[in-house]
């Protein structure tokens, strides 16, 4: 085969390949095959010497053209695959206008904070005001300023995080009181607040129990407040949480912070005070804690308990929101569960 043959025989081949090339990567190495520094046309060139020299011009000639064909049919066929591949991502990724927008997915405020924000609009409406205090607390305002000195036989009764030897995560919200209380001015009015915040209890999580909760306490000092005062304030939350048919009862308890000390209880919502296993068949629910402020308080804050007195409570936010929604199990507040948590949608409304 004369090198003219060869020439055409490599046209034909030439142009097949590049046809049946359908990526970017074997069109790369058909130009490499064909056109590159060590490909055939070069190849060609490099063996000119063998050529007689009254045919090296036309040989010359004709390997420039096959490859300005060569090239133009490879510049070709790569126009024409990534226009198809660029023709092929958008339809994978056509977006059809006509069609109904995806519904977005709203949030819901958690059922805590629900209840949370109903009881601060109720107090501020009867003229309390709201105090945050901190999580990490002192050991002398949640305890020593309530009533509860180092050596006191009733700290047993808390089971408490300590940072170090002073401070500690509160177990309860009462250091705000003391905070607050210590510092009001009562020649301009009297004192009159609610505390929420996050406590902490050494605790086994349980269906009922955690070692981290939400707690409201409330304070009202002033001149000649009583125990009827007490009764009033608690019934008018317990109506407002349940109902307005919802039976209340006080009973004597003890706290180190109040004396007389009461826990209110409320008749059954699940049975209507009949008795069930909700109720444990008494047809009562405890919901709070509450009591006349202690002397022993009003003077640890510097407040002359002979002439001011007042009276205290506090209530688990969660305890409210398991009796309000008849939640069975305490962990499904902060596990997160968007099943359980939009149920609570409506209530925002």
């Amino acid at each position: 085969m004369d090198l003219f043959d060869k020439l055409k025989e490599l046209r034909e081949e030439g142009l097949e390949e590049i046809k049946k090339a359908t990526d970017e990567k074997r069109l790369n190495e058909v130009r490499v095959q064909l056109v590159g520094k060590k490909g055939e046309l070069t190849s060609i060139l490099h063996s000119m010497k063998e050529v007689a020299p009254e045919n090296r011009r036309e040989v010359g000639q004709r390997v420039n053209e096959l490859r300005d064909l060569f090239n133009a049919q490879l510049d070709e066929t790569k126009k024409n695959i990534v226009s198809a591949l660029i023709q092929k991502k958008l339809e994978d990724e056509r977006v059809d206008v006509t069609l109904p927008g995806r519904k977005s997915s709203v949030g819901a405020k958690h059922p805590i904070y629900v209840i949370l924000d109903d009881l601060e609009e109720l107090f501020i409406a009867m003229g309390y005001q709201v105090v945050q205090g901190p999580e990490v607390e002192t050991d002398h305002y949640v305890f020593e300023m309530m009533n509860l000195p180092k050596d006191h036989p009733a700290r047993d009764m808390q089971a408490t995080f300590y940072v170090d030897g002073e401070n500690l995560l509160r177990s309860q919200t009462s250091g705000d009181q003391a905070r607050v209380l210590e510092k009001h001015d009562f020649s301009k009015g009297p004192l009159k607040m609610v505390g929420p915040g996050k406590v902490y209890r050494r605790d086994d999580d349980d269906a009922t129990h955690s070692h981290q909760f939400m707690q409201m306490e409330g304070l009202v000092i002033d001149k000649h407040v009583t125990m009827g005062d007490l009764k009033g304030t608690l019934e008018l939350i317990a109506k407002h949480m349940f109902g307005q048919d919802r039976q209340t009862r006080l009973r004597p308890s003890y706290f180190p912070f109040t004396e007389p000390s009461v826990e209110m209880d409320v008749s059954c919502f699940n049975c209507d005070g009949k008795g069930c296993p909700i109720c444990k068949y008494t047809g009562w629910i405890e919901i709070l804690g509450a009591g006349m402020v202690h002397p022993n308080v009003l003077e640890n804050a510097g407040v002359d308990s002979s002439v001011y007195g007042g009276f205290a409570f506090g209530v688990g936010l969660d305890r409210l929101a398991i009796l309000k929604y008849g939640v069975d199990d305490i962990r499904d507040f902060y596990t997160n569960d968007v099943r359980f948590l939009k149920q609570f949608r409506k209530e925002e409304n």
